[in-house]
């Protein structure tokens, strides 16, 4: 009697996951598939397919060394690879658990086999919709304490442990001015001939630093970096978690969202872990709820809204930005802004940077100086070690871009250079003045924050949350001028010479 195959896409690396947590060595067979295709498609850090790749293939040394037969399937596509395993070992049935994408989902039901429900998330969609149908309109914050309440965590009966739902106010700190190495960094993992092999299958289509060890590539070594940032970083995570520094990537990050992303950490275990310190008196309220409301409340409201707007949320534009993806994001020497620098810096060398830099930094400039959206979300794809589909899309285009016109988000995230200076030590030194908005050293994030809000005025003097802002920059003294030095900044920003 043939065997039933476990199909496991590679970002579902977990026993614990779907259809593969009821396989068994006399029962099933394991099928992983590496697209070649997959690779070749696009201009990835090699950091990012590193991290992929090993991950699979780590994994499925460990399923054989459980007794299990696996199939790895090195292919052309993801769909001749299921073609050939089935020519090979003609399973009695392939089962796949849901896949974590549209297209994804659209091989497995073009190629008949069957699924199986995933719970690799907390909130599925079903019942999402619950929560939706009873809400006039959608937002993370009523979702982030609905999902509290459905899930028990950090609650004392129906009321917020704290009294609170958020400490926001006290996480909002800037960077202090000294003792920038406070915060230790993650012990590296040791490289072997598994990563030397991937590193060489995948260098041929790859760009940025080569992988140090950064990023485990294995469940043992992703429990090993959620215990330390448990112990390590989580008690001070909190007041700095919005900073930015040019001399420290990581801060009190947790650095754990690869993992969450391709099924080595589960979610649950991740908000567990941290609320158990809470409770144990390890760890401040404030920095164990504002890192679990980026568990249960934000990555699983994306997650949803991905699949709640359809594939077609993905080329919105309601902003209609044109302008193509500068060579400014793709060479990390081509810009003299210190705070682009270093988060294009950090994103060389590590394929990450942390979440203000992505939104305020590099989110922000694409967004007032009317870069494409859909150019920018592949860039933003191509570049982060945690980049997936269905992260990407609602936050590159919904949140960062504004380019779904205010479905996910009830305002543009722009900003000039005084939220930069307040929040990084990039501003002291750079070239170019955060208070000015003309002349050749004016800010570029401060003259584009106000020419963005000029140039789209009739839509954003209707938005009660900038309103007022737009109102501010019909009245600028000197906004012709300053119209005048956008110009001649996305200019520049063209040529390459910003």
């Amino acid at each position: 009697m043939s065997l039933e195959t476990v199909w496991v896409f590679g970002d579902q690396l977990n026993r614990h996951i779907g259809a593969l947590q009821f396989a068994h060595p006399d029962t099933h067979q394991i099928l992983l598939v590496e697209s070649q295709s997959k690779i070749a498609s696009r201009p990835w850090h090699v950091q990012r397919a590193h991290f992929m790749i090993a991950s699979m293939r780590r994994f499925a040394d460990e399923l054989r060394q459980e007794g299990f037969s696996v199939d790895y399937q090195q292919a052309k596509s993801m769909s001749s690879g299921v073609k050939s395993h089935q020519a090979a070992y003609a399973p009695s049935r392939i089962v796949v658990t849901e896949p974590n994408s549209y297209t994804a989902r659209q091989l497995v039901e073009s190629l008949g086999v069957q699924v199986e429900k995933s719970n690799q998330f907390l909130c599925d969609s079903a019942t999402f919709n619950q929560f939706a149908e009873t809400r006039k309109s959608l937002k993370m914050e009523d979702f982030y304490r609905w999902q509290r309440k459905r899930l028990d965590i950090l609650m004392d009966g129906d009321t917020p442990v704290g009294g609170k739902w958020n400490f926001d106010e006290e996480n909002r700190e800037p960077p202090p001015k000294t003792g920038h190495d406070r915060w230790p960094s993650p012990v590296l993992q040791k490289l072997d001939d598994i990563d030397a092999q991937v590193v060489s299958d995948v260098s041929a289509n790859t760009w940025g630093a080569l992988p140090d060890g950064t990023w485990a590539t294995t469940r043992a070594g992703a429990l090993k970096r959620l215990k330390f940032f448990v112990t390590k970083l989580l008690p001070v995570f909190g007041e700095h978690e919005d900073a930015m520094l040019q001399s420290n990537w990581h801060l009190a990050h947790a650095l754990l969202s690869p993992y969450l992303n391709n099924g080595l950490l589960l979610p649950d275990e991740v908000v567990r872990a941290a609320e158990e310190a809470f409770l144990a008196g390890k760890v401040p309220i404030n920095s164990a709820e504002g890192f679990i409301r980026q568990i249960i409340g934000w990555r699983e409201y994306i997650w949803n809204c991905y699949w709640r707007w359809g594939p077609e949320y993905k080329d919105l534009n309601a902003l209609n930005a044109q302008r193509p993806l500068p060579a400014l994001f793709t060479s990390r020497d081509s810009t003299k802004m210190r705070c682009v620098q270093s988060s294009l810096q950090h994103i060389y060398d590590r394929a990450y940077s942390h979440h203000i830099e992505r939104l305020m930094v590099l989110g922000n400039f694409a967004l007032i100086s009317g870069v494409n959206p859909q150019e920018f979300t592949r860039w933003m794809w191509n570049s982060y070690v945690d980049a997936a589909e269905w992260v990407m899309v609602p936050n590159v285009i919904g949140m960062s871009q504004f380019a779904d016109g205010g479905m996910l988000a009830t305002k543009p995230y722009a900003s000039g250079g005084a939220y930069i200076d307040r929040m990084s030590d990039h501003c002291k030194g750079c070239v170019y003045d955060r208070k000015k908005r003309v002349g050749e050293d004016a800010c570029p994030f401060t003259v584009l924050y106000w020419d963005f809000f000029l140039r789209h005025e009739e839509i954003f003097v209707k938005n009660p949350r900038v309103a007022r802002q737009v109102r501010a920059a019909q009245q600028l003294k000197d906004r012709d001028e300053m119209r005048k030095t956008a110009i001649t900044i996305l200019a520049r920003l063209d040529r390459g010479d910003l």
